[in-house]
């Protein structure tokens, strides 16, 4: 288990990685996306866990503004996933030598892999966690709801555990969704171009979005797609059923062999 975050340096700047060695020398590595506040340390023992349930070696990064990776360059834009899944993504994974992972993303993390998916291509498997595919109005009403907290509350010292400037990582993450040129984002044009299986798991609970965003996967990509549905889940499945979460990727990723 690897138990201190590396730095990787990407567009001349460093991203904080941490790698899980896996059991199986010939299976997929798995990449972790995390979400729109998330970072390597807030993933918990669940990279871990994944890499000891399926054998692959497990590799978990923070976006630039982060964790401990160094700040972003400029203000969150409407198209910052896409930005991130065409430049940051590939050159990240070149850096550290991954070719055709599986890549598991989480919420905002899911929307990039679709996007790399979708326009990169070359990836065994794509897991999905509460995907966002377009944008809902049950999802801007808690992102709202959030910035009361955040502004409210001791949200902001807690964030600080996990991120080296936390006021940064949250206002570009809420701003950004909360700006009206947002509401017309939408990433449904790179669902038909998905060459690889996809496993989708939402939980039935999730405050941030509904099961529209797994049912338009599972109708528009040619490709094989599992969906899994959880009852007593809301928006972060490996953290409010992680029992179920690693026992699908398991036999997901078993079927990848």
């Amino acid at each position: 288990m690897s138990k201190q975050s590396k730095f990787a340096v990407v567009r001349g700047r460093r991203i904080e990685y941490r790698r899980f060695a896996g059991t199986k020398p010939h299976a997929p590595g798995i990449v972790l996306l995390h979400e729109g506040l998330g970072s390597v340390s807030m993933w918990g023992n669940f990279p871990f866990r994944l890499a000891h349930a399926t054998g692959c070696e497990v590799v978990v990064y923070s976006r630039f503004g982060y964790g401990q990776s160094d700040p972003r360059l400029s203000a969150f834009a409407v198209d910052y996933m896409h930005h991130e899944a065409l430049e940051v993504l590939p050159e990240f994974l070149e850096r550290l030598e991954i070719s055709h992972p599986v890549l598991l993303g989480h919420s905002n993390g899911a929307s990039i892999a679709i996007i790399y998916a979708g326009a990169r291509g070359a990836l065994k498997g794509l897991i999905l966690e509460a995907p966002h595919v377009l944008v809902e109005d049950v999802c801007v009403r808690a992102i709202a709801a959030v910035k009361a907290t955040f502004e409210t509350t001791d949200l902001p010292r807690k964030l600080g555990r996990h991120h080296a400037d936390s006021e940064h990582a949250f206002r570009g993450w809420n701003d950004i969704w909360l700006h009206p040129d947002f509401r017309k984002w939408n990433i449904e044009e790179y669902l038909p171009r998905i060459a690889c299986p996809v496993l989708a798991i939402q939980g039935r609970d999730d405050e941030y979005g509904t099961m529209a965003h797994v049912e338009a996967i599972k109708r528009q990509v040619p490709a094989s797609v599992e969906v899994l549905p959880l009852d007593r889940c809301g928006h972060s499945p490996h953290r409010d059923q992680p029992e179920a979460v690693l026992h699908a990727v398991k036999r997901f990723v078993a079927g990848l062999a």
